[in-house]
């Protein structure tokens, strides 16, 4: 999230970027690896993740973006009024597009 990839990206398109702070920062990783690369689904995880987006909007962001594609295995766009942008739909939709063009 801190890196370039898409920050760098986003700025250069005159978007914000908010990131979480470090311990949220930890803690998303930490479900990443240890939960949903391993096929688990946690409750108290998902509810971090809510409180994580819940920060994000307070510090005025209008979106998030779910940039890592097992994420979207935890939230679903009806679990937040905070429009969440799925890079696994992002990606797939751009496949077909590629391959029907």
């Amino acid at each position: 999230m801190e890196q370039d990839f898409y920050k760098r990206r986003l700025q250069d398109q005159q978007i914000e970027v908010c990131i979480p702070n470090d311990d949220d920062r930890a803690e998303v990783h930490r479900v990443i690896y240890q939960e949903l690369c391993q096929g688990q689904l946690s409750a108290q995880s998902k509810q971090h993740y809510l409180e994580v987006i819940d920060k994000l909007a307070a510090q005025g962001a209008q979106a998030v973006i779910l940039g890592c594609t097992e994420i979207s295995m935890l939230l679903s766009s009806t679990d937040t009024s905070i429009p969440l942008i799925d890079t696994t739909a992002v990606h797939a939709n751009k496949a077909v597009e590629l391959a029907l063009s």
